[in-house]
Formats: structure tokens, sequence, C-alpha cells
């Protein structure tokens, strides 16, 4: 389960052989929100606003 990378507290995970579609984890502090990688949509979970758009960024 590698980090890509760490946006301001938040950690972009992706983890292998998982469920599609195709996704990566965004956790900060006790939120998590798996975000689809073909369209930046919210598959699961909710991470402040404020964080979520420094990550799709």
């Amino acid at each position: 389960m590698p980090t890509l990378k760490i946006i301001d507290g938040t950690k972009i995970d992706v983890y292998s052989r998982e469920h599609l579609p195709p996704h990566f984890h965004a956790l900060h502090a006790e939120y998590e929100e798996l975000i689809e990688i073909d369209t930046l949509k919210t598959y699961s979970g909710k991470i402040p606003n404020k964080q979520r758009k420094k990550v799709i960024k």
C-alpha cells in the first residue's frame, strides 16, 4: 500500500489488486474518501471539501 503523495496532510494511497473501479484513497485525519481515477468522482466516503479540492487540483 504505497503512499503516492501527501498534500497538506492528506495522504493519497493506491492499493494493488483492489476492487473495481480503479480508484485511490484520500485519507485526512479520521476521514477517508475513495475517488475514481477516470472521473474524479467520489466512489465512497468523504473528506472535508477544502482538502478534497486540493487533492483534485
